[in-house]
Parts: C-alpha cells; sequence; structure tokens
C-alpha cells in the first residue's frame, strides 16, 4: 500500500488538510492538470479546507498500476 494511502470501496483513497481553503483550491488545481495531461482523471472531494483524492480505473473495475502511480504524483503535488 502506498504511504498515507486507503484502499477504501475500490480506490485509493487520501485527504489532505491545507491551511486555507485557497491552497486547497491551489492543489486541486495541479492535480487537474496532470490529470488532464494524461487522460486519466481521479474523483475529487472538496470540503473547506480538506481535498479528498480517489483513484480507480473505472474501465477496469478496479485499482490499477495506473492508479497507484497517479496516486504518488499526485501526493507529491500536495
Amino acid at each position: 500500500m502506498l504511504e498515507g494511502w486507503s484502499e477504501i470501496d475500490g480506490a485509493l483513497e487520501r485527504t489532505v488538510t491545507f491551511e486555507s481553503f485557497p491552497q486547497a483550491v491551489a492543489f486541486v488545481t495541479r492535480v487537474a492538470e496532470l490529470a488532464e495531461a494524461a487522460n486519466h482523471h481521479p474523483d475529487i472531494a472538496i470540503s473547506s479546507r480538506r481535498v479528498t483524492l480517489r483513484w480507480r480505473t473505472h474501465s477496469a473495475e478496479a485499482i490499477t498500476e495506473r492508479d497507484r502511480e497517479f496516486a504518488e504524483r499526485s501526493a507529491a503535488l500536495a
């Protein structure tokens, strides 16, 4: 398992808390740019200063190596 990530309902999930809402939104923007460039998109939830990412390959209905790779890459953006 990747450090800081949990497997929940068939997806890799992690919640990150930031000091402010604008910092949380900026993180989401960085993740969105990464995801869009690779055409591999996570589920994202923003709640005030908290951002939850969920990586799962929907076409495979499972967590794939690509999800693990993008979980690591997105964590590095926090």
